[in-house]
């Protein structure tokens, strides 16, 4: 069998641990600055009240005076989402995330272990703690085990058999399938509002009218394909952070502090010499939330110049001034060694050759001698305000 475990808001009840007192008032996850006005993940009481996940800030304060917006913080909630992936894996499930707040695994290597598959399941809910209302589907087909977990209450285990699979998925709303809102408002335009409807009609015709996308609907309206889970590779566990006595908000000091984390975690004997694949810069807001972003590297790498150039642009990013930055390795390689070029790029002769020079002048006249133009108030009307000198650290 094939399970989903999933813990409906995520987002909004890692923002809440180091709040509790908001879980039992009417509180919403706030907007992302500088997105469309919409409430994330809401609580009960808010929900009681009125108001819905998606709904426009300003209707959502008209219908509810009280609510509390509540900041968004991706750093705790990876860092919770890692503890409970963790937990699983010690219990012996092996996982397969989809998202923070939705897992797949298999029962099948550890039914026996706990003595069925109703104990199993029970087992990966006491694994993941009370505090997060998790719910757990099982079923042969994985989109049928998201929707009996969609579908189960708080604390339950739900399975669904092939032979009840077509009344169980009939009456569920198209929310549930992968669509965006446009084909869900065509398709309810059309008086289809239930998966049932969407799996009665001639697939033909649904991928005439909707393309790939409703071709794939369609087949996961009718239970989907039985896809296999695979089990994720656990990520390295090793980071860097800084706090600060205050909080910081100017770019030129973030950025010599982000070069001292990565000059510290490129000396972690923990590497063992391996190279990069993904790492993630964090940093915990003043307001109160976090900021967080992750980057791939498209050829893994221990440069400290490629990993500076990689993250340090994605500071100018930050919506306030910061009280730590952490730096962590996500993935590493596991193997030592690494592909060299045959032929040089073009423009790389140059550029090695500009570096050499910019080192033999900071040699001969000092640190501070090279430095670039950095616009940090283009709207003010005094030329000496608009930019700043910054000195180059490469």
């Amino acid at each position: 069998m094939i399970a989903c475990l999933a813990i409906p808001g995520f987002p909004l009840r890692a923002a809440l641990r180091s709040r509790p007192s908001l879980a039992a008032t009417p509180a919403a996850l706030a907007p992302p600055a500088g997105e469309e006005p919409l409430l994330g993940p809401v609580t009960a009481a808010a929900e009681a009240q009125g108001v819905q996940p998606g709904m426009r800030m300003g209707e959502a304060l008209a219908t509810c005076p009280r609510l509390v917006l509540v900041e968004e913080d991706p750093s705790a909630a990876e860092q919770a989402w890692e503890e409970i992936l963790r937990r699983l894996e010690d219990a012996g499930f092996a996982v397969e995330t989809a998202e923070p707040g939705s897992a797949y695994f298999e029962t099948r290597g550890v039914e026996r272990l706990y003595g069925g598959l109703e104990a199993a399941l029970r087992r990966a809910l006491a694994a993941v703690g009370a505090g997060w209302d998790a719910r757990v589907g099982a079923a042969e087909r994985r989109f049928a085990a998201l929707a009996a977990a969609n579908v189960a209450r708080a604390g339950q285990a739900l399975v669904v058999s092939d032979a009840q699979l077509p009344d169980f998925l009939a009456p569920l709303p198209l929310s549930l399938l992968p669509l965006d809102e446009r084909r869900q408002l065509e398709l309810r335009e059309l008086g289809v509002k239930r998966l049932g409807e969407l799996a009665g009609l001639p697939r033909a015709a649904v991928a005439e009218r909707l393309g790939p996308d409703g071709r794939r609907a369609w087949s996961l309206a009718r239970g989907g394909t039985a896809r296999r889970v695979l089990g994720r590779r656990p990520p390295a566990e090793l980071y860097e952070e800084l706090e600060f006595p205050e909080a910081i908000g100017n770019e030129l000091t973030l950025r010599r502090a982000f070069g001292a984390l990565l000059d510290r975690i490129l000396e972690r004997k923990e590497r063992d010499g391996r190279f990069i694949r993904k790492v993630a810069l964090s940093a915990r807001l003043v307001g109160g939330g976090s900021w967080r972003r992750t980057v791939t590297l498209r050829e893994p790498t221990a440069e400290r110049d490629r990993l500076r150039h990689a993250l340090g642009p994605k500071l100018a990013e930050l919506p306030a001034p910061v009280l730590s930055l952490r730096l962590e390795l996500v993935e590493l390689t596991e193997s030592q060694g690494q592909q060299l070029e045959l032929v040089q790029a073009a423009g790389a002769e140059l550029q090695s050759r500009l570096r050499e020079g910019l080192r033999q002048v900071r040699a001969s006249t000092g640190s501070g001698s090279v430095a670039s133009v950095v616009e940090v108030a283009p709207w003010s009307r005094i030329p000496e305000a608009r930019a700043l000198f910054v000195p180059r650290d490469d």
